[in-house]
Order: C-alpha cells, then structure tokens, then sequence
C-alpha cells in the first residue's frame, strides 16, 4: 500500500490565506503612532521645551494612552483565545517578538501616565486640585523631568520599532522577510505623530520644528522605501514575486498612490513651502501624512499575506 503526502498549494485554485484582517494594520498604525508621540513628548522634556505652557508635549501622551488604549482593542478584537492573553504576562521569551510586544505595551502604559502626572489636563486639574499641586512640584524637579522624558524616548523608539520587527520575523512571507520594516514603521509613527502635533501646536515656534522634523522622517521614509524595494528585487525569487504585489500587481496603485504619493511625496512638498514661509501652514499635509501611515500599514499587512514561497 502507498501512502502519499501533499502540501500543495496553487493560488490559481486554492483562496489565499488571510488570517490577519484589519485589526492588525489598525493596531501597528495606532501603536506606530503613539511611539511617534513618545519620542516626541520625551525629548521635549528632555530638551527643556516643557518651560513653554504652550508645549504640545503635555497634551499628547494623555491623547497617546486613548490611542493605545484603542489599538489593544483592536489587537484583541483579533486574539482567537481571548481568555487566555493573561498568560502573556506569565513568562518572557527572548526569541519572540510578541512576548517583547508584550512587556513593552505593558511598560508604556505607566511611562505615558507619569507624563501626564507632570502637568494634568484642565479638565483634570479642576476636579483634583491636590493632585495639580503635586504635578506643579514635580515639575520644579528638573532631573525627574529629564528622567520621564528618558523614559519615553526609549520605549516609545522600542514599541515603535517593534511593531515592524513583529512582521519581519515572520519568515514565511517574503515580503516581510526584511530588516528594513522595523525602521520603516518607526519612521512613519514618527512622521505621523510630528504632523500631528504641527497640525494641533498651539506654539508657532514648536509648530514650525515638529514642521521640519516631519520632513526629514518623511524624506527617510521615502529613502528606506527604495531599499526596501531593492532589497526584495535583488533577492531571491520569491521575494522579486513579493514585491511585484507592489510594483505591478494588486496593491500597486494603493501603494504608490496613497502610500507614497499622498503619504508622502505630496505632503512633503507641501510642507517645505510651508517651512520656507512661501506658503501658509494647512492641516491638509498632516492628515494626509496620518492617513499614508494609516494605508502603509494596511498594504503591508495584506499584500504581506498574499506573498509566498515558491515550490521548488
């Protein structure tokens, strides 16, 4: 008798296998941009721009708790076993890129929170008049204030860059088997977060520099995008294949119409006129900044899944 075993798979009869849906690319999006807003707020403290009561870097880690509050909905909106995510917490594996997410996510959450304990909101600060005191003397201490913005430097660069390296481990697909997403994702939460905090800086001076720091992330964005699209079309043939998905397949037009060129080319420019003082500020380039982070991740994330390993 003769027994025989297959693994076949032929795109042109089987469906493609999409196990993640768009709970994910909302979740790596979210969670990109809220290591935007933690770098950003962390070196602000740590530069000593938090003198100015005007500084953005009061009024975006409160902001980045609910967005990263939202993104863990999302993720868990996604968990098949709900009820068993607590055993997370009950080891750590240093090989695995969710056990790293992980501890990370739990470790955000008191950093962003002692940054909003430095100076409360005014909805806040008017019900819990005593605890306003207590920010007020915090603040006079200036090694604690560098100390939280050190804080936030650091793991806002570690959750911003893991939610690419969480896609690169994954070598089963080839258009996520590069180095290069965990500073691409980084890159663009930093760019969204910048034009975030240009479109709501109530500082002209502050609104100007998070201006021109969201032009160099966007220019090191569009840099790493030509690396990462001659890294898989140098590589091996699966992952020439995987990034024909982006340059002549189903995801081409997103990508390079709404990812690059609205995302980034486009605002880009927009942005420069506006720095140089030839034309005036407009939220139009920061919301469509936010939006290309928000279409880059879903790009990834599907066409990632729509890659493979070819036979040999």
């Amino acid at each position: 008798m003769n027994e025989f075993t297959t693994t076949r798979h032929n795109h042109l009869i089987d469906p493609a296998l999409h196990i993640w849906g768009w709970e994910i690319p909302v979740y790596l999006f979210l969670g990109g941009m809220v290591a935007g807003m933690m770098v950003i707020s962390g070196w602000f403290l740590f530069s000593g721009r938090h003198r100015n009561t005007r500084c953005s870097c009061f009024l975006l880690p409160g902001l980045a708790i609910v967005l990263l509050t939202a993104g863990m909905l999302a993720l868990f909106l996604d968990l098949e076993h709900k009820r068993f995510v607590w055993r997370l917490y009950t080891t750590f594996q240093i090989t695995s890129p969710m056990s790293w997410g992980s501890w990370i996510l739990l470790l955000v959450y008191p950093a962003l929170i002692a940054n909003v304990l430095l100076r409360l909101p005014p909805v806040l600060a008017g019900r819990f008049p005593r605890m306003d005191a207590l920010s007020e003397r915090l603040r006079e201490r200036a090694d604690l204030l560098r100390g939280v913005g050190a804080i936030n430097l650091v793991l806002g660069g570690l959750l911003g860059i893991y939610t690419g390296i969480l896609l690169s481990t994954l070598g089963a697909r080839p258009l996520w088997n590069s180095a290069l997403l965990g500073p691409l994702f980084l890159v663009s939460g930093l760019s969204s977060a910048a034009a975030f905090g240009h479109m709501v800086a109530r500082d002209r001076e502050e609104r100007e520099l998070l201006a021109r720091a969201d032009n160099g992330f966007l220019a090191a964005e569009l840099a790493i995008f030509a690396l990462f699209i001659i890294g898989l079309t140098t590589a091996t043939r699966a992952h020439m294949q995987a990034a024909e998905l982006l340059l002549d397949g189903p995801f081409t037009a997103v990508f390079w119409v709404f990812v690059v060129g609205a995302g980034v080319a486009i605002p880009l420019f927009i942005q420069s006129l506006a720095v140089r003082h030839r034309i005036q500020h407009t939220p139009v380039a920061p919301l469509l900044v936010i939006a290309g982070g928000l279409a880059l991740r879903f790009v990834i994330v599907y066409a990632g899944q729509a890659s493979r390993w070819l036979p040999n």
